[in-house]
């Protein structure tokens, strides 16, 4: 890992997920100290569970899209997008942004399409299976990737001493703001600001073997090894995978897949409780 140093300040990337269970205040303390020692933190967070509970409330109840490939993205239509924006960019995001600020953290809060941090294309058609396993296409979905990272203002925002706690949606170069997976946006976000480490936080302990069983955990995980983390992951984790491998291809040393509940969750991840993804073995044993 990159040595802390005033000119070279070590750099963490935390996402923190959005699913049942999980409150991302539960990191609050662990970022302040984190931030006080002089380490640059931005945090990214999801917010799914709430929006599938508002969703419901308001009559949208959520719909998933499951590629060919098996990977899970949220259905949005305009109205979906409106109740996710409502959910992620306020509700969750003001809740993180007041808990950090309570502690002396110096949090701002914006989503991916402030100033353009996250800019990505929007998929033209989808192709997703139904019920019975049948592909059929999706063309009105406001979803897609992350492409572009304003790495040099966020730069200037921790350079004020702020950190960023980020949310989608992303924004085309157009102007249309587009559902993206937040785990792929943090990797994205690790990568440009050539981030030391990214964590993945979420509510389970990592990638296991067999997603039905907890003993099953992977420990460990190399760029060679990556085939083997693809073909056990099964649903979300797809993605967080496939998060951890766009990171390490894009130079960030070390992503690790942990849970985000009990007692200091950063802590025990950066200690290697959970998934560690490493570019080599020797970095694993010597993380």
């Amino acid at each position: 890992m990159t040595t802390n140093t005033p000119n070279n300040p070590h750099t963490i990337v935390i996402k923190v997920g959005g699913g049942e269970g999980i409150d991302p205040t539960n990191l609050t303390s662990e970022i302040s100290e984190l931030v006080r020692s002089g380490v640059r933190v931005v945090l990214v967070h999801g917010g799914s569970h709430e929006t599938n509970v508002l969703a419901e409330a308001l009559g949208r109840p959520t719909q998933t899209i499951t590629s060919p490939g098996g990977h899970q993205s949220r259905r949005t239509d305009r109205a979906t997008l409106e109740i996710f924006e409502m959910v992620y960019c306020g509700k969750v995001n003001k809740a993180v942004v007041e808990s950090l600020r309570a502690v002396g953290v110096d949090a701002i809060g914006l989503s991916g399409i402030d100033a353009g941090i996250w800019t990505g294309s929007r998929k033209s058609a989808i192709r997703a299976l139904d019920e019975e396993g049948r592909t059929f296409i999706v063309r009105d979905d406001l979803s897609g990737r992350v492409e572009s990272v304003d790495a040099d203002f966020l730069n200037s925002i921790m350079s004020m001493g702020r950190t960023p706690v980020l949310t989608p949606p992303a924004i085309t170069p157009d102007g249309i703001a587009i559902n993206v997976d937040a785990d792929r946006a943090a990797a994205a976000t690790a990568a440009a600001l050539g981030a030391d480490e990214l964590l993945l936080l979420s509510n389970v302990p990592g990638l296991l073997l067999d997603h039905t069983d907890a003993g099953s955990l992977i420990e460990s995980v190399t760029l060679e090894g990556l085939e083997i983390a693809r073909e056990a992951a099964k649903g979300r984790m797809k993605n967080k995978v496939l998060a951890a491998e766009e990171a390490l291809t894009s130079g960030v040393n070390r992503v690790v897949i942990g849970s985000a509940g009990g007692e200091q969750p950063i802590a025990r991840a950066r200690a290697g409780r959970g998934t560690v993804f490493t570019q080599s073995t020797t970095q694993a044993v010597n993380a």
